[in-house]
């Protein structure tokens, strides 16, 4: 595992390449896709630090989530003041707060 720095844009730097992966879907206990995070401009980093995720820990548990907001760094500090404004990072909160793990399924290209 990484060890995330305060930046970023420098912690994305660490992470495995998203080349070749179209999307990722988020699946609840039920087996119901409850989110997509797809490949393309604006959601690539979340991209990248979910699929991180799910290489480093298998399912998006506690640890994991507490871990991937230390990966967003200045961002999680951002999700906490303006709640709605980074629903990649509020999931990774919520789930800190007693919300269900998630399943982590990598779609490749």
């Amino acid at each position: 595992m990484i060890q995330p720095t305060a930046a970023f844009k420098d912690n994305l730097q660490l992470l495995p390449s998203i080349e070749g992966l179209a999307q990722i879907n988020l699946i609840d206990v039920d087996g119901k896709v409850v989110a997509t995070i797809e490949n393309q401009p604006g959601k690539q980093g979340s991209l990248s630090v979910y699929q991180y995720l799910q290489q480093s820990f298998g399912v998006l548990s506690k640890d994991a989530a507490i871990h991937g907001l230390d990966v967003f760094a200045e961002h999680t500090v951002d999700a906490k003041s303006r709640p709605g404004a980074h629903p990649n990072i509020d999931r990774l909160l919520d789930i800190v707060n007693g919300a269900s793990p998630l399943k982590i399924e990598l779609v490749a290209r």
